[in-house]
């Protein structure tokens, strides 16, 4: 047997595989089936809703106050406070003490002072020691000391109920004895 170079034998095997690659192969079969659906398809798109007219809406209000503008709230809680039938109300114009800069549950009553016809009770916040007599504002409600004991602090706090209304309430402070 007579064996064939390699270069040779793929020189032989190229023209045969390019005539084989220009045959039919099917191809006008495939293209008269595609023309016969095209032919017989019908296309249907269906009619489209013809859309919901638009009307603009004019709005009428523009002299008003914006109802998303916080002046408005404002406002409103203005005419309602002018409009209370209470006349209790905390003196927003003094000033403040530095008690009142604590709310009441970190105040903590440490003792008393008696000087003459004057009690002092000593209270302790943040470490530091304050002397507080009757008359004396403390914590965030406005509240104000009405009587001091030995072992307590007793104040009329001024606060605002679920309606707007200021109303008095009563809170103490009692002595907390240190555990040495």
């Amino acid at each position: 047997m007579m064996r064939i170079p390699n270069r040779l034998g793929m020189l032989w095997l190229l023209p045969a595989v390019l005539v084989a690659g220009c045959g039919d192969s099917g191809e006008q079969e495939v293209r008269t089936w595609m023309n016969e659906t095209r032919s017989q398809t019908r296309v249907s798109v269906p009619k489209l809703i013809e859309p919901k007219k638009f009307t603009p809406f004019l709005y009428s209000q523009k002299g008003e106050i914006d109802p998303f503008n916080p002046v408005k709230l404002q406002v409103a809680l203005a005419r309602q406070q002018s409009a209370t039938s209470s006349k209790l109300r905390p003196n927003m114009e003094r000033r403040r003490e530095a008690l009142e800069a604590y709310p009441m549950d970190s105040l903590k009553m440490v003792g008393t002072l008696q000087s003459r016809d004057l009690r002092f009770a000593l209270i302790e916040v943040d470490k530091l020691v304050y002397q507080v007599k009757i008359g004396n504002y403390m914590g965030q409600n406005f509240g104000m000391v009405t009587r001091i004991t030995d072992n307590e602090v007793e104040l009329k706090e001024v606060v605002q109920d679920a309606g707007g209304e200021w109303i008095e309430r009563k809170a103490k402070l009692e002595l907390q004895e240190s555990k040495k």
